[in-house]
């Protein structure tokens, strides 16, 4: 999809469909101009009849009276509750409206009368947009998306082509984490994921570093192991490292969790879905869509990114309730269930990246407990920190994306619960007691006093029956956390 902005007036603007958006209960659409009595009269009794409801959609042909051969009118919902999300999630059904009906090229109107600042609102245009046409379709014959339509963003915003190119950038990551994510576990095991992340730092001057499952073993990473060993498919230890930052700059360090299908192990989970287990790799993709975005951004700023990878298996040289394991930081592990394995892969990542790069701050993600769905939903993943500065500034983040995010308190009292008396720490809590908290509590052992934010996108990663309907979002992967975190870095820049 081509996208470009424009500054042409739009009752000169010649396109297929000029596109317009409208309050509910105002009558003029937003930065239409004036046509003739005729067209005028059709777009008034239009807007009376969508009444400016959300993702409601009018459209007038024009019979040659005007530049554009027809004007779409889509409601936006009330003025109060605007909000950038609102504009993402109309211009995406927009898009695939427009996609439908088989049309080359569109316009919409950039609206300028709301609280939302005209930057957002071409960033958030131009993601629903690019997102709202994604369709997993590798391994179908007939091929959903082929002639996606151009776009043009009639504005004033001096910036607005640059504005246009990052978001491009940002929302291209995201489908492509969604395109890795949604890979079935038969083509892509570890050793698959980490060709794509050397694919990806090839095309964009980073250095990649892939350890083996030998290598991971002589490294101490006892956790990677243990999960890992029950499988045909040997895990990997995957290592990005994006310096466009000063050279004494710290970096941040992001860890995502990244098991390519997960059968729970020996804890063999119920049959019902397991089938969505290909989506226990989700962290590790968001981390490998946020060094795609920063790095094709060239953002001046230092990241690392590290991407356990493991499939869990029960086999005969599984790991075992029961079994007592080294991880990376040093510290023991009773194992209590062998389902609660992304914590083992993440504990060694955050041990491993905290020690060899000293960072500044550090992120990690996975979809890691089903307490969070319980405890928050589909549509809000939940975050856990030692840190108020830095976790305040993700939420920032997420607001200005709508990617939700819902913080866990972390105290002593749930540290205790993750303590064992045959190890240093167990894999599991106190029975269902706070689940998504004691798994983060498990992995603050890896971390100490580095600033620290865990995301549990185990609701979010991908769609559910309880996710939210949007445009942007159809099926399969998400790719959540992409545009929350490349916000995240590129404001720690400016400040």
């Amino acid at each position: 999809m081509r996208i470009r902005a424009d500054t042409i007036p739009s009752e000169k603007k010649k396109t297929q469909v000029l596109c317009a958006f409208c309050f509910e209960d105002e009558n003029t659409p937003i930065g239409l101009g004036k046509f003739n009595k005729k067209i005028d009269q059709i777009v008034s009794q239009s807007v009376k009849e969508i009444k400016g409801k959300k993702n409601k959609i009018a459209i007038i042909h024009s019979h040659k009276d005007i530049p554009a051969e027809r004007v779409l009118i889509a409601g936006i919902g009330k003025k109060n509750k605007i909000t950038s999300d609102v504009i993402r999630d109309v211009a995406g059904n927009i898009t695939k409206k427009i996609h439908d009906l088989g049309i080359k090229e569109f316009t919409i109107i950039v609206p300028n009368k709301s609280s939302i600042k005209t930057s957002q609102t071409i960033s958030a245009i131009v993601e629903g947009a690019n997102l709202s046409l994604y369709d997993f379709d590798l391994f179908r014959k007939e091929k959903s998306n082929k002639n996606q339509p151009d776009l043009s963003l009639l504005t004033s915003e001096k910036n607005a082509q640059n504005i246009i190119k990052n978001s491009i950038i940002v929302s291209d990551a995201v489908k492509f984490t969604r395109d890795v994510a949604n890979l079935p576990p038969n083509e892509c095991p570890p050793a698959k994921l980490g060709e794509i992340a050397k694919k990806i730092a090839n095309q964009n001057k980073m250095k990649c570093t892939v350890f083996s499952k030998n290598e991971i073993k002589s490294k101490g990473f006892g956790g990677v192991t243990a999960v890992g060993q029950g499988s045909k498919n040997e895990p990997r230890f995957i290592i990005l490292e994006y310096r466009n930052g000063k050279k004494e700059q710290k970096p941040i360090l992001l860890v995502g969790k990244a098991v390519t299908f997960d059968t729970g192990g020996i804890s063999l989970k119920p049959g019902e879905k397991m089938d969505e287990m290909k989506f226990d790799k989700c962290g590790g993709c968001t981390v490998l869509g946020v060094m795609k975005a920063i790095s094709e951004l060239k953002l001046p700023i230092n990241v690392v990114a590290i991407v356990p990878s493991v499939e869990n298996m029960p086999d005969g040289e599984s790991f075992r309730p029961g079994d007592i394991i080294k991880l990376f930081n040093g510290k023991t592990a009773e194992i209590l269930n062998t389902d609660a394995e992304g914590r083992l892969i993440l504990a060694d990542g955050l041990g491993y990246g905290i020690k060899h790069y000293q960072p500044s701050a550090v992120m990690d993600f996975a979809t890691l407990t089903g307490a969070c769905i319980v405890a928050l939903g589909t549509n809000v993943a939940g975050i856990v920190s030692n840190n108020s500065k830095l976790s305040s500034k993700v939420k920032s983040s997420s607001e200005r994306t709508s990617e939700e995010v819902w913080e866990l308190p972390l105290n002593d009292d749930y540290m205790d619960m993750v303590k064992s008396k045959v190890a240093d720490i167990k894999n599991l809590g106190i029975g269902r007691a706070a689940g998504t908290i004691t798994a983060a509590a498990f992995l603050a052992n890896s971390v100490g006093n580095v600033p620290w934010v865990h995301f549990d996108i185990a609701g979010t990663a991908w769609i559910q029956p309880s996710t939210k309907s949007k445009s942007y979002n159809s099926h399969g992967a998400t790719g959540f956390g992409v545009r929350l975190v490349v916000d995240y870095l590129t404001n720690s820049i400016k400040k």
